[in-house]
């Protein structure tokens, strides 16, 4: 016997994730330069163009505040947006923990990709099907570790 189920389809997984996505580069929050910072590294990503300046204000091990200048895809931008999010208040520790998941989810870790301390970032997921789009997703990432350990 067949299913008469006329309740409406739930929308796909991928398409929330990508409105996910598609808000932060088009709203990114933490955008713009931080005064007083006492951390900064800029970055690039040649192949693409991507472009990061990153700011931190750490107080003793804590990020107080963290804000980004940028440039390029919606990837790089996305992941830099989230990443402003998810960091503020967090100790460099735990921020580098984070960029290590983040980092792992991008090689295709499927517990990263659930992990629920990645927040928002876990609509980037996907993008590891994408090799050529890994860097764009990890350059915030990457500006941060260099920013917290030079």
């Amino acid at each position: 016997m067949r299913s008469l189920d006329t309740s409406p389809p739930e929308p796909r997984l991928s398409s929330l994730y990508q409105e996910v996505i598609l808000d932060h580069y088009r709203r990114p929050r933490n955008k713009g330069a931080l005064e007083n910072a006492t951390h900064a590294v800029s970055l690039n990503n040649p192949l693409c163009g991507d472009e990061i300046d990153l700011h931190l204000r750490v107080e003793g091990d804590v990020i107080k505040d963290v804000r980004f200048v940028g440039r390029g895809c919606s990837i790089s931008q996305a992941s830099a947006s989230m990443m402003t999010q998810l960091l503020k208040n967090s100790t460099v520790p735990q921020a580098l923990l984070i960029a290590e998941r983040m980092s792992a989810m991008m090689q295709g870790d499927d517990a990263a990709a659930t992990d629920k301390t990645l927040g928002d970032l876990r609509a980037l997921a996907g993008v590891s099907k994408f090799p050529v789009r890994i860097k764009c997703a990890l350059l915030p990432w990457n500006a941060l570790t260099d920013a917290v350990k030079g």
